[in-house]
């Protein structure tokens, strides 16, 4: 057998086949059902989904609770062991001997500095000296009335710093000018 004789004999048994199927049951009922019946909206899976998590955070941190409950013990205070000093730098408290030492040091060393100075770079150099130092004077007093003011006592820190900052500056510029001996 050939290909064309093939053919034609599937084509004659094709033509004999019935061009219309009817369905064994009558399906429209069904159909018309499913048209009429309102779908389920999408959002009924996201608030199942909402309503479960919810739950499951409920439980979790409920269970939490009872175990948490359940081993609960008084809470222990620790009482450090520290000594309290009065921090103030009022005429009840000095500073340190090394401060004392080496600000003294400085105040000398200025003395010899402030003379290498021009008269202007003195005098205006030593009215910031008066200024930093009446400064301290006025914190120290206001320090005597109020010995626990803490923003007094690192105002009176900051104005020491001040003063050896200025001391400090004064030998620089006085390093920093190059002695001409060709005039």
């Amino acid at each position: 057998m050939n290909d064309v004789d093939r053919n034609d004999r599937i084509m004659t048994e094709a033509a004999k086949l019935s061009t219309e199927l009817s369905p064994e049951r009558d399906l429209w009922p069904g159909i018309a059902e499913s048209i009429s019946r309102p779908r389920r909206s999408r959002w009924t899976g996201m608030l199942a989904q909402a309503a479960a998590v919810v739950l499951l955070v409920g439980a979790s941190s409920g269970v939490t609770y009872l175990v948490m409950e359940d081993n609960r013990q008084p809470a222990q205070v620790v009482v450090p062991d520290l000594l309290f000093e009065p921090t103030s730098f009022s005429s009840g408290y000095a500073l340190g001997p090394e401060f004392l030492e080496a600000r003294s040091d400085m105040a000398a060393q200025l003395d010899a500095e402030l003379a290498r100075l021009s008269p202007e770079t003195r005098a205006e150099v030593e009215k910031n000296l008066v200024l930093i130092r009446n400064a301290i004077a006025e914190i120290s007093t206001a320090l005597d009335e109020e010995p626990t003011n803490t923003l007094l006592q690192q105002l009176l820190l900051n104005a020491y710093q001040d003063e050896l900052a200025l001391m400090r500056q004064v030998g620089g510029l006085t390093n920093r000018v190059i002695p001409r001996t060709d005039i």
